[in-house]
């Protein structure tokens, strides 16, 4: 996966031969490891990475600005897609303008 350190990217719950990624909820579990709670004990994602669609699918969000806010877990979410060998899109827009 050839992704420059400084772009944004889109990690797809699709593999790279296509198959859809489980199990579903594989998004909102991967940025809630990057969330943070609250003091009203509520939960919130990161303001780096989002779960959302892509095209239809499933996906997360990633800003290249997590690398420059913690490097290891951008490294993380990099290797995660690797990993469970995901299609990413990179070059996308920053999550703020999305």
């Amino acid at each position: 996966m050839d992704i420059p350190e400084t772009h944004s990217f889109i990690i797809l719950g699709l593999t790279t031969q296509g198959k859809k990624f489980r199990p579903s909820d594989w998004a909102e579990r991967l940025c809630g490891v990057l969330s943070q709670v609250r003091a009203t004990r509520k939960m919130r994602y990161s303001p780096y990475v989002s779960p959302g669609d892509y095209n239809g699918e499933k996906a997360v969000f990633v800003d290249a600005a997590l690398r420059e806010a913690d490097a290891d877990a951008y490294r993380f979410v990099l290797n995660f897609a690797q990993e469970n060998d995901l299609q990413v899109v990179s070059g996308v827009c920053p999550l703020d303008t999305v």
